[in-house]
């Protein structure tokens, strides 16, 4: 497994202003497949960190709004309440939009500009009723569904599990002329682990760089994956370009709180392969919660080294429903999309996995299930962050139809 010891204090980062400048904030690299845009690692917060009881019995109180939007305006950010929820905006003055939820860190749209003049919304959403009757759910968007493990640290009985689901907003920064930046963080004081989420949304590009920071005297290990939904006309019209000769493993797709999953995604058909992967992210939201016996597992081992394999196209069509990852594709992939005519870059940094799921064409164009999933991962191999070390990676959409 790839192990991580980076130091705190690296500085290798793309600076922002964070209070009112004296002088105008820099103008930003735009993003391209061999520049890509590093979003500031190192923010100085100039206001309170907006923090819900950390108690996971007690409710959440509703978001202040109020309070965010007189704390943190004067970025081109606002801040709306929805719920007991809040939602933030971000626009730019070239038209580029982009939302996210608090306190769940939900990116739920990034509308881009479009070579024909106009606004193209570039990720899928679902909303849907909950189950309980308890008001809407807001599903797919941009998502984070990561783990961390580590075992007991001295004379503690046990070992930690947790995964980050409560982001606060910590700062603000940039501007609409050049580019927003929203940092959130969402820790866990008892275990010394804090992950910080850093959203920035420039003129061609929104980026999503997460940094996990390991204050244990004793390494961690990080399991996970950013879950991106690209809003497609249909399956049939899409394709990926860059593939070829990537190694891949089929696997069952990931289901985590924010997942659009068709409901045919657990029959055990061609179309949807089964394997023990769903015990690696049992557990945490993302598969299933039953524990196979030992022969279950030694069968699907056997069925692993069948599903693996080296893609032999370069421009792949994604009519058919697939879910896969692939452990060595480019750092840059493009997925075009005939239908819309449009196109999207996307970027990675840090992780070394590319999950891309396809629901397939069997459903009605422009609907519920009309997207493309993909995924800069650490799910084959988790990521060990050393003590007292931070771990960075990043997902970049870049917007090429400018």
């Amino acid at each position: 497994m790839a192990t991580v010891n980076t130091s705190i204090s690296s500085s290798n980062f793309l600076h922002l202003h964070l209070q009112p400048p004296k002088t105008p904030i820099p103008k930003l690299t735009s993003f391209s497949p061999s520049n890509p845009p590093k979003p500031n690692n190192n923010l100085t917060p100039h206001t309170r960190i907006f923090r819900p009881p950390n108690v996971a019995s007690i409710p959440y109180p509703p978001i202040n709004a109020d309070y965010l939007e007189t704390e943190f305006s004067g970025h081109g950010a606002s801040f709306k309440p929805l719920g007991e929820s809040c939602v933030v905006r971000m626009g730019l003055k070239n038209g580029s939009v982009a939302t996210l939820m608090l306190p769940s860190g939900l990116i739920t749209s990034y509308k881009a500009p479009m070579w024909h003049g106009g606004l193209l919304e570039l990720l899928h959403t679902s909303v849907a009723e909950a189950e309980d009757g308890g008001g809407a759910v807001i599903r797919g968007g941009v998502s984070l569904a990561f783990r961390c493990e580590g075992g007991a640290d001295g004379d503690e009985n046990g070992g930690v599990s947790w995964s980050p689901s409560v982001w606060n907003l910590r700062n603000v920064g940039g501007s609409p002329d050049e580019a927003i930046q929203i940092e959130l963080i969402s820790s866990n004081s008892e275990d010394k682990i804090e992950f910080k989420l850093i959203v920035t949304l420039q003129q061609d590009a929104i980026s999503s760089e997460i940094v996990v920071t390991n204050l244990r005297p004793s390494s961690l290990e990080l399991t996970g994956s950013v879950i991106g939904h690209l809003a497609v006309s249909t399956p049939e019209a899409t394709y990926a370009i860059g593939l070829e000769s990537s190694n891949y493993y089929v696997k069952p797709p990931i289901f985590s709180r924010f997942s659009i999953i068709p409901p045919d995604y657990n029959k055990n058909d061609s179309g949807w392969v089964q394997s023990g992967f769903k015990q690696l992210l049992s557990g945490w939201g993302l598969g299933s919660q039953k524990n196979g016996s030992d022969d279950e597992t030694v069968e699907n081992g056997q069925e692993d080294e069948e599903n693996e394999g080296e893609e032999e196209e370069n421009y792949k069509h994604l009519t058919e429903k697939m879910s896969m990852i692939y452990t060595s594709a480019p750092r840059n992939l493009t997925i075009m999309d005939r239908g819309k005519r449009n196109s999207v870059v996307v970027g990675r940094e840090g992780f070394n996995e590319l999950y891309i799921f396809s629901p397939g064409s069997s459903h009605k164009p422009y609907g519920k299930y009309s997207y493309l999933c993909v995924g800069q991962a650490a799910l084959l191999k988790p990521v060990t962050i050393g003590p007292g070390s931070e771990w960075r990676g990043v997902q970049h959409l870049h917007n090429p139809n400018l």
